[in-house]
């Protein structure tokens, strides 16, 4: 008998692909100082796509980013970067006639931290459906998106474009909500663009405020805001919320909640609650990134749910105790030493 054909199917080359926007970050090098009285700045880089795609790089990850960059000195800061830390910068466009993204922020602990956004015609809201299809996404296991690449076009579309193309070549599609209310010339085009991509993620992270602004109403956010709603209804809110992304199509939903560490939700099973690491907080900004970086990390080495999550939190965890975002990513290496006065993971 003739023998059976066994099919090759090569493994991916690399780990994670990271999409959206990038900065040059520029941080108060005057902790504690009101914003208005900020002396000097100190420059490092950022934008949650960018930190993730750091993170997941120095925790072990082979990493690729698709961000925009406009022909300026700026994007030659931003790409130095990327390049010296490892990170694929194969399809990061140099966009004529954008600018590279800038943010201004303060750190004023424990709960002061005001950013300004400078994202006028910024290079990575320019993304196209032609930057999106020179990548080979064959060659990922993973593609992390970011909510904001979903606020404008011409990346709004790249975005559904570039789900398309992860979900028809088997990549596993992460989204971190991400909601920067000012990222929007409306906030409910928010929650009905986020609402629409929902069905095509395999995972979803994000903090309790981002779910709630997900598809709260305008009178319940304006309620909120001002703290007229009781914390019980803010949970009832919250928990309808969960629900609505689970029914979606969504396999996982991951909510951070801070020093509360996170909680794993999935349909027909009960909340897996995963305690996070007491540190005292310098700098909140990219906490989040930190720990998509390390939930993926997990996820990607073939680690359960739990215990990718309490990577992420350690992550999340130790950037807080730092000035800034990608600059300041833990390796793998401290992050395995700073869990052992936690008892490890």
């Amino acid at each position: 008998m003739p023998k059976a054909e066994v099919k090759y199917t090569p493994m991916p080359k690399y780990d994670l692909l990271t999409l959206g926007r990038s900065s040059i970050d520029l941080y108060s090098a005057n902790v504690g100082s009101p914003f208005e009285k900020i002396e000097a700045f100190n420059a490092f880089v950022g934008g949650c796509p960018l930190n993730i795609a750091t993170g997941s790089r120095r925790l072990g990850l082979e990493t690729a980013i698709l961000t925009g960059i406009g022909n300026d000195q700026v994007g030659n800061f931003i790409k130095h970067f990327l390049d010296n830390e490892g990170i694929v910068t194969e399809w990061v466009p140099v966009i004529e006639g954008t600018r590279s993204s800038a943010v201004v922020l303060g750190i004023e602990p424990p709960d002061r931290f005001p950013l300004v956004y400078y994202r006028e015609n910024c290079a990575d809201i320019n993304l196209n459906i032609d930057h999106v299809s020179a990548i080979p996404f064959q060659d990922f296991k993973a593609a992390a998106f970011s909510g904001t690449a979903f606020s404008k076009d011409p990346s709004r579309t790249a975005m559904f474009y570039a789900l398309e193309m992860a979900k028809k070549n088997g990549v596993t599609r992460l989204l971190d909500i991400d909601f920067r209310a000012d990222q929007w010339f409306d906030p409910r085009a928010f929650g009905v663009t986020i609402r629409a991509a929902l069905g095509s993620f395999n995972i979803v992270v994000g903090t309790e405020e981002e779910i709630l602004a997900t598809f709260l109403t305008d009178k319940e956010q304006l309620l909120i805001k001002h703290q007229q709603i009781s914390a019980p209804e803010i949970r009832g809110n919250i928990e309808n919320a969960i629900q609505e992304i689970l029914q979606s199509g969504v396999e996982t939903l991951v909510v951070k909640r801070g020093k509360d560490g996170a909680s794993i939700f999935q349909p027909g099973k009960e909340e897996v609650k995963v305690p996070g690491f007491p540190v005292e907080v310098l700098n909140v900004l990219g906490a989040g990134d930190a720990f998509c970086a390390g939930f993926s990390f997990g996820l990607l080495r073939g680690w359960d749910l739990y215990k990718s999550v309490r990577m992420g939190n350690a992550c999340g965890a130790i950037i807080v105790t730092r000035e800034g975002c990608a600059n300041f990513m833990p390796a793998y290496e401290e992050v395995m030493e700073f869990v052992k006065g936690y008892g490890g993971l």
